[in-house]
C-alpha cells in the first residue's frame, strides 16, 4: 500500500514549493517540490534549513 503524505505548512521560493510531512516511522520531512512544466526536480529533507537552500539554489535545466 503506498504512503499517503499530509504536506502542511506549504511555502513557496521561485517555483519551488516546500511542504512539511511526517514520513512512515513517524519523522518529520521536508519535502522540495520544482512546479516548472517538464522540470521533474523534487527532493527530501530532514531539516527546513535544507530543503530552503535546496530552493533558493535549485535552477531548472529546462527552458
Amino acid at each position: 500500500m503506498p504512503a499517503r503524505y499530509n504536506f502542511h505548512s506549504v511555502m513557496r521560493i521561485g517555483p519551488v514549493q516546500i511542504g512539511t510531512h511526517r514520513d512512515r516511522n513517524g519523522r518529520t520531512k521536508y519535502a522540495a517540490v520544482c512546479t516548472a512544466d517538464r522540470c521533474g526536480w523534487s527532493a527530501d529533507y530532514t531539516s527546513q534549513t535544507a530543503a530552503q537552500l535546496a530552493a533558493r539554489t535549485h535552477r531548472c535545466r529546462v527552458r
